[in-house]
């Protein structure tokens, strides 16, 4: 059962031991973990489906992290001792690539490039974990393919899901636009700003097919990170009815960090 889905960014420099006090100009995005970090833990799921703009990702395939756990840390941004290990849900794991290859859709545990998780998956992990531990993972990666793909891979995420029992959550990572200021690493272009304000509106909504209405070349001018993340995260609410709540959004270092929340409706 699909008890609840998350919208949430991955900026490492929101993690203390890497922003060495830089995170407290984020003080929205921190109270935003927070939050999430705390229904997360109230709800206890058993699983928790996770999305990741920075796992393995390939043109036309959907992978699926394998094995029984996996480790990551944040060294690469000078934090060494800071690190996650995550049990991965193996069975649900082996049940979604069957489905997939039952149904001719390509997704599947094959192909793994780097066993580490990304930072993508940890900085969520790291507020969560402050909060819940109790869980196990489901790590999965975007493709190349259209939006209606992944919002049908969240589909067959649920189902399956469902059909083993599973209490599980899911939380769709991914930064918003990457060139919101000049002063940004990006730079600036007007698509940023318009896209972040196009989709914390879509978002803060819950109108969710909207979000397959965005052109890819807008997409692509907007050097944006998480919106196939959150077309997954939408098709695993396919026909279900929400409570859909914008937490925050903030631009400070020229990046788009949005959360939004969405409880799942008798």
């Amino acid at each position: 059962m699909l008890l609840a889905t998350y919208m949430v960014p991955h900026p490492p420099i929101a993690v203390p031991e890497i922003g060495k006090g830089e995170e407290q100009k984020i003080p929205g995005t921190l109270r935003s973990f927070s939050e999430v970090a705390r229904d997360i833990a109230r709800l206890r799921p058993d699983t928790i489906i996770l999305s990741s703009p920075h796992a393995t990702m390939y043109r036309d395939y959907f992978h699926i992290s394998p094995g029984e756990k996996a480790t990551g840390d944040f060294r690469q941004f000078g934090a060494k001792g800071v690190g996650i290990l995550a049990q991965y849900d193996q069975e649900l794991a082996k049940a979604v690539s069957l489905e997939a290859q039952r149904e001719g859709f390509p997704a599947g545990m094959e192909g793994e490039q780097d066993p580490a998780l990304d930072h993508g998956t940890t900085v969520p992990l790291s507020f969560i974990e402050r909060e819940y531990r109790d869980y196990r993972l489901l790590r999965v990666g975007l493709s190349g393919l259209p939006l209606e793909d992944h919002w049908h891979f969240g589909t067959i995420l649920r189902k399956v899901a469902d059909r083993l029992g599973r209490r599980f959550v899911f939380v769709a990572s991914g930064d918003l636009s990457h060139c919101q200021k000049k002063d940004g690493p990006y730079g600036y272009r007007p698509a940023g700003p318009e896209y972040d304000r196009r989709i914390m509106e879509t978002m803060g909504k819950g109108a969710f097919r909207e979000l397959l209405s965005f052109p890819e070349n807008f997409l692509r001018e907007s050097m944006e990170c998480g919106h196939r993340s959150f077309a997954i995260m939408a098709g695993t609410l396919d026909g279900l009815a929400v409570e859909p709540r914008a937490l925050s959004h903030e631009d400070t270092f020229g990046v788009g960090y949005g959360f939004c929340i969405y409880h799942v409706g008798e």
